[in-house]
């Protein structure tokens, strides 16, 4: 059976070409934090967003 394509459903993304240092400083920072480099980064981009939104600086979401 397929999978229905909604909002929801989640995605894929990949990177290139990410600096090193990066990498390595998000590994570490991941791994204090007991999590995966995943969660970190969707964390980080929520409470950016979250900030953002305090703001009045994203438009506001159905």
């Amino acid at each position: 059976m397929p999978k229905p394509k909604d909002q929801d459903e989640a995605g894929i993304w990949n990177f290139r070409e990410v600096p090193r240092d990066i990498i390595v400083k998000a590994k570490i920072e991941a791994a204090v934090q007991n999590k995966s480099v995943k969660a970190l980064l969707m964390d980080l981009v929520e409470s950016h967003w979250q900030d953002l939104d305090k703001k009045g600086l994203l438009p506001k979401t159905k």
